[in-house]
C-alpha cells in the first residue's frame, strides 16, 4: 500500500498538495478502472485532513500513522464501492471517522486521572474557567492537555461523540452520517456521554467545573 503514496514518517507534518491535479471524480474513476497510481493524488489531496482527525484520538505519533495509514489502506481497498452518491471527501472522512472509532475500542485505556496529575499551568486553565464561565481562559496548550486528560476516562463511543459534538462542532445528523448511527442513537449516547463527563469529574475531584 506504500506504493498507493502514504509512507510512514519520523514526525508528524502537512505534506504539501501538488497543484493542478485532476478533481476526485476523475482520479476515483481512474482507479477503479485500474489505474492504481492515480490513487496518490487523493492520499496527497486528504492526508492533512486524516491526520488532523487521527489527532483527536490518537496520543502517540507512531499511533496516529497507523491510523492515517489504516484509513487509506481501507479506501484503496473499498474504492470500488464508492458510487459518487455523496462527494469522495464525505465518504473518505466517514471511514476516517470509524477507523479511528475502532482504535479507541481496540486500544481503551482504564486509567483514572487524578487530581495531582494536572500540571500547574493546566489546574490555572481549569481555575480560569471555573471563575469565568463566560469567557475563555488563555492558554490554548494547558486547554488542550486537560481536555484531552478528561477525554481519555471516557468510553470510546462518549469520546467520540463528545469530539464530534463539542469540539468539532458537528451536528446530530452530520455525527450519524459520520458513524453510521441512528440519529436517535447519536442523542443517546450524547446524554450519556455528558453524564460520563459529569461521572469522571467528579471522580477526580473537580465537581466544581461542572
Amino acid at each position: 500500500m506504500k506504493s498507493a503514496g502514504l509512507e510512514k514518517r519520523d514526525k508528524l507534518e502537512t505534506p504539501e498538495i501538488a497543484p493542478d491535479l485532476p478533481n476526485d471524480a476523475v482520479l476515483v474513476k481512474a482507479v477503479q478502472e485500474g489505474d492504481v497510481a492515480s490513487f496518490e493524488p487523493l492520499v496527497q489531496r486528504y492526508q492533512p485532513r486524516v491526520f488532523a482527525t487521527a489527532r483527536r484520538y490518537a496520543r502517540r505519533v507512531d499511533e496516529v500513522e497507523d491510523i492515517v495509514q489504516e484509513v487509506f489502506i481501507k479506501a484503496f481497498r473499498k474504492i470500488s464501492t464508492f458510487r459518487g452518491d455523496s462527494p469522495f471527501e464525505h465518504w473518505l472522512m466517514r471511514l476516517a471517522v470509524r477507523t479511528c472509532y475502532d482504535f479507541l475500542r481496540k486500544h481503551q485505556r482504564n486509567k483514572e486521572t487524578t487530581f495531582s496529575e494536572f500540571t500547574v499551568d493546566e489546574e490555572h486553565w481549569l481555575d480560569g474557567l471555573a471563575s469565568r464561565p463566560a469567557g475563555t481562559p488563555e492558554n490554548a496548550a494547558a486547554a488542550r492537555a486537560v481536555v484531552e486528560k478528561l477525554f481519555s476516562q471516557l468510553s470510546p463511543s462518549a469520546r467520540l461523540v463528545l469530539t464530534l459534538f463539542a469540539i468539532e462542532e458537528k451536528s446530530i445528523k452530520e455525527i450519524s452520517e459520520l458513524t453510521g448511527w441512528s440519529v436517535s442513537l447519536v442523542k443517546v449516547r450524547a446524554f450519556r456521554a455528558r453524564a460520563e463527563m459529569r461521572k469522571c469529574l467528579k471522580r477526580i475531584g473537580l465537581e466544581k467545573y461542572l
